[in-house]
């Protein structure tokens, strides 16, 4: 067992956070939990609207959790390798002030904001 995701609360947060043990869950309550009702194992959950199988591989850090087919994990380290580039170049682009906008004035016009690229000092 890797880690633990809960569709709820948990309790012990120092505890959990000292350790080496990555939790991640809805909330923090101080009681503890019911340890005498139905459960199931190797069944398909749903977290978050997220459905998770049996064998899927899950990961997760501070801004989430996901859950994916081990069938899909060489596509999505290409996916992810092609992204992590793009936003390489696009923070290059914006540090340098090369960065082309006009697709986001375009979408910021599309939504009725007319005053684009105007600046407001102080």
């Amino acid at each position: 067992l890797g880690g633990l995701v809960i569709d709820g609360a948990i309790r012990d947060v120092a505890a959990i956070a000292a350790s080496e043990f990555p939790c991640f869950a809805r909330g923090v309550i101080h009681r503890g939990p019911y340890k005498d009702g139905p459960g199931q194992i190797n069944v398909p959950v749903t977290i978050g609207g997220m459905v998770v199988n049996p064998g899927d591989i899950v990961v997760g850090d501070e801004d989430g959790v996901l859950a994916f087919s081990p069938a899909l994990l060489g596509g999505l380290i290409v996916d992810a390798s092609e992204k992590a580039a793009q936003e390489q170049d696009q923070l290059a682009a914006t540090l340098a002030g090369t960065l082309d906008r006009s697709w986001i004035d375009a979408a910021l016009r599309s939504k009725g904001l007319t005053d684009i690229g105007s600046r407001r000092d102080g």
